[in-house]
């Protein structure tokens, strides 16, 4: 499979989404969860990172907030220059659609539709026109060509997970969220999965930012940030599986500063 011409990345100034003193809490009173407490966190523009933390840790609800699928109780959420957290719902609805790219654990594809139908769906819903040299790119890129007539029932998990991803790549978003991409695959899908967003943020300068508990799969990140207790606990560039396991194991066991830089956390 030729490789895409690599894609320059954008400028290292503005981050591609970010957030400031970023907090969310859920119900009120003796039962409210505090699930992020003032959240101040940058995510590189052309780059690929990784969201992970112990179970409860609010990785989940921060990439809600970045994505604006949730509201914030109080601080900012910026993508790009655009502050989330002033939009009211139509605006945000169009925001997501237009600058906004999601890959989830379910596939989410329509099953009366077409791999290709699929891929173009997000073009029809904002009545735009394909680019047809980036959807041929996508294609190549993804290894789906022979795929595009198949319907979902007609491919496996993997190949359906592609087919996904390039329908979040097709209308050139800002950023792509993906929330445990990998989650319904066996390990060879997931690795091939895995290997495709990489693809994507090195070769088509796409900007991914991904929720795992996977170390394995946070070490196809360029970077991984660490959440605990609903704050920033730090973060690990360039990432490897044993690296991860490490801060992860000191975050669940002592979560103190001294753990997390005996694991090389910083």
């Amino acid at each position: 499979m030729p490789a895409a011409t690599p894609a320059p990345r954008p400028a290292a100034t503005a981050p591609a989404s970010s957030a400031r003193g970023l907090t969310k809490v859920y119900g009120s009173g003796p039962a409210a969860v505090r699930a992020l407490d003032g959240v101040d966190v940058d995510f590189a523009a052309g780059r690929f990172t990784a969201i992970m933390g112990p179970s409860g840790s609010g990785k989940s609800t921060l990439m809600h907030l970045l994505a604006g699928l949730d509201g914030a109780t109080s601080g900012t959420v910026l993508l790009g220059g655009t502050d989330l957290t002033q939009l009211g719902d139509d605006a945000l609805t169009t925001l997501r659609r237009d600058r906004v790219g999601f890959v989830f654990q379910g596939f989410n594809l329509l099953p009366m539709f077409t791999a290709e139908q699929n891929i173009r769906l997000p073009l029809g819903l904002a009545g735009a026109r394909a680019d047809e040299e980036w959807f041929s790119t996508l294609v190549r890129t993804l290894g789906i060509g022979e795929r595009l007539s198949h319907r979902p029932s007609e491919m496996s998990g993997g190949q359906q997970q592609r087919v996904a991803i390039a329908r979040a790549l097709v209308a050139r978003p800002e950023v792509v969220f993906a929330d445990e991409p990998t989650g319904n695959l066996d390990s060879r899908s997931g690795a091939q999965v895995l290997s495709f967003l990489r693809r994507s943020v090195r070769e088509l300068g796409s900007t991914v930012i991904m929720v795992t508990h996977d170390p394995t799969a946070a070490a196809y990140a360029d970077r991984v940030v660490l959440l605990a207790d609903g704050r920033i606990a730090g973060g690990i560039d360039d990432p490897t599986p044993d690296a991860v396991l490490a801060a992860l194991d000191a975050l669940r066991q002592i979560g103190t500063e001294d753990a997390l830089a005996q694991a090389g956390v910083r």
